[in-house]
């Protein structure tokens, strides 16, 4: 895009209101230039079955591959189903300066082949390595220097997070922030949109990506810089603070933590497809025979305004919507969060924090085993315990890899009636432990993630009413 096409002045690139917002994203869900057909895998272009493993692959070797995921207990081949492997690393960052002492993130109007209803918010930078590479023979992404090249302005977060461990095989991006001290130029698919401002769209069903979401709760985020003695009094606000109490400390968390990786007494390696029993290509796209997971589809893209303007991709599609639930309750006048040590098959490290539940429709779990399978009454299938409802929205997936991809996210507040001491795979931990925790990577999944993004906000862009 010439320079004509972009927006230098600072009040044209800016966002202040809902309504400012509103605006700009209904020009951008006008302007929607994807189209998306289904083709079937053996007619993807530039795509191919190996003959010999069975696993699906691009033919410059890069992008990712379909293969399978085989599970073993004590040597034996007890499970397996394909999985995604990307061992490449993206870059997944967000811009960040102050505009009149408010913090603001650039984020862009980005659509994806899996998404469900047009364009999302997007970070600054969403792309794989592939893709920054040129790979695909089209343009570099925009904005990318200020994240891997040299010259870059004050780097606040950088840190690998892992994505879905029962879709991919170890998955990680590279989740970064960055400060700038004053304006670049943009065109029409970026904006700056105030912090709490975009923590506020959380509560707007498939809006802010998932791949924002993640930077966000990696974010380091000053909270309760109002009056001093309502925070105080605020046992949610007191939890987003480092010296508030907690019921654990930080170093009992994690002996907890790391203790609970020992439990898994299976293990997880990369099989070929051709090895996973149950599945096959039917019909255009990979399926079990069951039909009660998830089957991977052949996508035509025709993409006007990306960096390439088409490609043909697989694209995992889930038999149904998740869920997950964040259980809250104040102990001691500080709102803790209630997490579990949950294990998935592609994880690079087996076990994550996850949320209070979790569901991933479709899943075969059954060799996962106790302490883990214990679950907290009322949480067992999904419905929240009784309490204020604090959040509930549904969210999109990643849309570059899964198709429709969709989860309810709950925050729910129970009273001090609800127990405190809980099966051993639950800890409960102050929103400050975990913001913490994401200064590392392999602490919090990314459904664990999402919420915390979630739980900020109602800190730092209360609900109205």
């Amino acid at each position: 895009m010439g320079r004509s096409g972009l927006v230098a002045r600072r009040e044209e690139a800016v966002l202040s209101t809902p309504a400012e917002f509103r605006r700009w994203w209904e020009e951008r869900r006008g302007a929607r230039r994807m189209r998306v057909t289904e083709v079937g895998l053996h007619a993807l272009e530039r795509w191919h079955v190996d003959p010999v493993t069975g696993n699906l692959g691009h033919t410059s070797g890069r992008f990712f591959t379909v293969e399978g995921l085989g599970v073993r207990v004590a040597g034996a081949s007890r499970h397996a189903h394909p999985v995604i492997n990307q061992p490449e690393i993206g870059v997944l960052g967000l811009l960040v300066r102050d505009i009149d002492g408010v913090p603001h993130c650039l984020v862009q109007a980005k659509e994806e082949p899996g998404n469900i209803d047009g364009p999302q918010l997007s970070p600054t930078v969403q792309a794989t390595r592939s893709n920054h590479t040129r790979v695909h023979g089209g343009r570099r992404p925009p904005h990318l220097e200020h994240f891997v090249g040299p010259g870059r302005g004050e780097v606040l977060v950088d840190v690998l997070q892992s994505e879905q461990g029962g879709w991919f095989w170890r998955k990680r991006n590279r989740n970064m922030v960055v400060r700038v001290p004053g304006p670049v130029p943009v065109d029409d698919n970026f904006r700056w949109l105030p912090l709490p401002l975009l923590h506020a769209l959380l509560r707007v069903d498939n809006l802010v990506n998932m791949d924002t979401r993640t930077v966000l709760a990696c974010m380091p985020l000053p909270v309760g810089r109002g009056d001093r003695e309502s925070a105080a009094d605020d046992p949610l606000t007191r939890s987003f603070h480092p010296d508030a109490p907690a019921r654990h400390t930080t170093a009992d968390l994690l002996s907890w933590f790391t203790e609970a990786k020992t439990w898994c007494d299976w293990s997880a390696r990369l099989i070929p497809l051709a090895e996973v029993p149950g599945w096959s290509i039917t019909g255009g796209r990979l399926v079990d025979d069951r039909r009660r997971d998830f089957a991977v589809l052949g996508l035509r893209v025709e993409a006007g305004g990306r960096e390439i303007t088409g490609w043909d991709q697989p694209l995992l599609r889930p038999p149904g919507p998740g869920s997950a639930v964040l259980v809250i309750r104040p102990i001691e006048g500080v709102t803790h969060v209630l997490v579990q040590a949950r294990p998935e098959y592609g994880l690079l490290d087996t076990v994550e924090m996850a949320p209070s539940h979790q569901w991933l429709p479709g899943a075969d779990r059954s060799l996962i085993g106790d302490p883990f399978t214990v679950t907290i009454p009322g949480l067992g299938h999904g419905e929240p315990p009784g309490g204020p409802v604090r959040h509930d929205v549904v969210l999109s997936e990643e849309g570059g890899r899964f198709h429709e991809a969709l989860t309810r996210y709950r925050i729910v507040e129970v009273g001090e009636d609800f127990p405190l001491d809980l099966p051993p795979a639950f800890r409960w931990a102050t929103a400050a432990q975990l913001t913490g925790l994401l200064r590392h990577g392999h602490y919090l999944n990314v459904e664990a993630r999402t919420l915390l993004a979630c739980l900020r906000a109602l800190v730092i862009a209360p609900p109205a009413g």
